[in-house]
């Protein structure tokens, strides 16, 4: 499972409210034993557009050039979700190479 790590802005009630819901997701991963990545907001960034602080509307476009669709959702977290997806597998299949390196 790929997450985005939480990072703590200024707004602590909504910060309180996402960090919430990360623990049941991170209680519900571990229940069913699947192993969790968590990828930095700069670190997804990178990875889809190339630049991290590209604001949300740049990761969206690069989103639709990497998968070759216009069906990456327009609502902001849903493309944030597919974007997480993008540089879980980019990094993934670097992790995989790396292992293989190491045997």
């Amino acid at each position: 499972m790929a997450l985005e790590r939480l990072l703590w802005g200024r707004n602590t009630k909504s910060a309180m409210e996402v960090a919430r819901a990360s623990g049941v997701i991170l209680l519900a991963a571990a229940d069913a034993g699947l192993e969790v990545y968590e990828y930095a907001p700069l670190e997804v960034k990178m990875a889809v557009t190339g630049s991290g602080n590209a604001p949300k509307d740049q990761v969206r476009r690069a989103l639709i050039q990497v998968l070759g669709t216009d069906a990456v959702p327009s609502e902001p977290d849903a493309a944030d979700a597919v974007a997480v997806a993008v540089c879980h597998v980019q990094q993934s299949g670097l992790r995989r190479a790396l292992e293989g390196a190491v045997r």
